[in-house]
This record gives structure tokens, C-alpha cells and sequence, in this order.
């Protein structure tokens, strides 16, 4: 193996990390009005992409330790690759943000029907 960049696994990281979540986040900004599960959609949608990331992440990791290039080893196997999952961590965060308003947002509805009723 020459380098991990030429390998399909890091053309995937690129899409998934990358080109997916900029386009779920344009999604997001551009939609005048959206629904609860669009929101809960979005959020797992972002939440996914998060787990695929560190999959291939390890991925990487793996094959920059058999890999011919020092490149390869200073970014996936040694302590720049926790950089790496600043991303992942960002996308889950933000995934966990919108389902969780959501859910906020329907229970203060819930609560404020039930004292409505009672």
C-alpha cells in the first residue's frame, strides 16, 4: 500500500465528513419552515454520519500503520489524529441538539396543554 489518501476508504471519510454534512446544514439553513421530523431526521442523519466518520476513521488508522508513507502515520496514527474526530464529535453534538429541541419543545407543548385541560 503506497497511501492511505488513494484508497476508497479515505475518498468515503472525504464525503461523509465533508460534502454529506454541508449538505444537511444547507438543508437546514435554507428551509423556511420544517417539521418536527424533518428536524429528528436531520439530527440522525447527522448523528450517523458521525459513526460512519469514526468507523472510517479507525479504518484509516489501521491501514496508515502498514502504510508506506510517513504522511500516512503522522496524520491517522499518531496524536493529529485526534484532531480528526473534532469533526465527528462536532456532527453528533449538533444531531443530538435538534432531536433533543425538539423534544423540549413538544414536551413544554405537552405540559402547557395538560395544564390547560386540568
Amino acid at each position: 500500500m503506497v497511501s492511505v489518501f488513494l484508497e476508497k476508504e479515505f475518498i468515503a471519510l472525504v464525503i461523509f465528513s465533508v460534502a454529506t454534512p454541508i449538505f444537511v446544514y444547507f438543508l437546514i439553513w435554507h428551509k423556511r419552515s420544517i417539521s418536527r421530523a424533518t428536524v429528528v431526521s436531520f439530527g440522525l442523519i447527522l448523528i450517523i454520519l458521525a459513526g460512519i466518520d469514526i468507523f472510517l476513521l479507525r479504518i484509516l488508522s489501521d491501514m496508515a500503520k502498514i502504510s508506506l508513507s510517513t504522511l500516512d502515520n503522522q496524520l491517522f496514527s499518531s496524536e493529529l489524529s485526534v484532531a480528526l474526530y473534532l469533526l465527528p464529535a462536532l456532527y453528533a453534538g449538533t444531531g443530538i441538539n435538534l432531536i433533543s429541541h425538539v423534544l423540549v419543545t413538544h414536551l413544554t407543548l405537552a405540559e402547557k396543554k395538560f395544564d390547560a385541560e386540568h
